[in-house]
């Protein structure tokens, strides 16, 4: 018989984008239960003007524990190593985690977003790759719901010395027709099973919703939600170890 008075943690679920930064409060199942709030992501966005931002974005949700926070970049132990769409040296090895524990006075922690997406979204069968189409292109690949080592997709070449994020990102969309940039999606969709042999390709991200051709049947159009729903994977024992191995311990408290 459950215990009535049990505490059961919830978790702020912040989800960085290129272009937005959007945060909600999540049960112990990951369901939302406050309204998720949404900001439009500064420009410039140095490490001090994001964190001020998120202070503010996330100052009306108050009745949480624990912190998980996305990030379109390269992410390990915490900190910030790569950070391609905002600009300035100062990102490089950014402890963007420790920094929000300390402002939030929460335990923190901190992945990559598509990676943050894709624990949200995947089934746990077979090879499952997670795709965004955002600002850029972030890229995550599961085997049988264990996350595999972070592939930054998004910074290979693609096409004439375009690499994913030029190819199919955001400024690509606007710059050509609907027709012509989904004819892009479908190409990169190619290309990334001739890589990776997957069983499932989930498509997240802003443009995602911009798909307006008939995908091949072992794609899926995921929803947006799971980049902050998926947060509360990052509080899940078996996956955050399987995340950082044995450095898990050192990781933000």
């Amino acid at each position: 018989m459950s215990d009535p008075a049990a505490h059961h943690p919830q978790t702020l679920a912040i989800d960085v984008g290129g272009t937005g930064l959007k945060a909600s409060v999540l049960d112990e199942s990951g369901k939302m239960v406050e309204n998720h709030v949404r900001v439009a992501t500064p420009n410039p966005c140095t490490p001090d003007i994001l964190v001020k931002a998120l202070m503010k974005l996330t100052a009306p949700l108050t009745s949480y524990d624990r912190v998980s926070i996305g990030f379109p970049g390269v992410v390990r132990d915490g900190m910030i190593i790569t950070a391609p769409h905002f600009e300035g040296k100062a990102w490089c090895d950014y402890p963007l985690g420790e920094t929000l524990a300390h402002r939030l006075g929460k335990p923190a922690r901190l992945l990559n977003d598509a990676e943050v997406q894709g624990l949200g979204i995947v089934k746990g069968q077979g090879l499952e790759v997670v795709l965004t189409l955002g600002t850029g292109v972030g890229s995550a690949v599961f085997r049988n719901g264990a996350l595999t080592p972070h592939l930054e997709l998004a910074q290979h070449p693609i096409h004439k010395g375009e690499s994913y994020n030029d190819y199919v990102g955001n400024a690509a969309r606007r710059a050509l027709s609907m027709k012509k940039w989904n004819k892009r999606v479908l190409r990169t969709i190619e290309i990334v099973y001739s890589l990776l042999h997957y069983d499932i390709l989930y498509l997240g991200g802003g443009n995602s919703a911009n798909i307006v051709v008939p995908l091949p049947d072992n794609v899926r159009i995921a929803s947006n939600d799971a980049g902050i729903t998926g947060g509360i994977r990052l509080w899940d024992e078996v996956v955050w170890s399987g995340v950082l191995g044995s450095r898990a311990a050192s990781s933000v408290r």
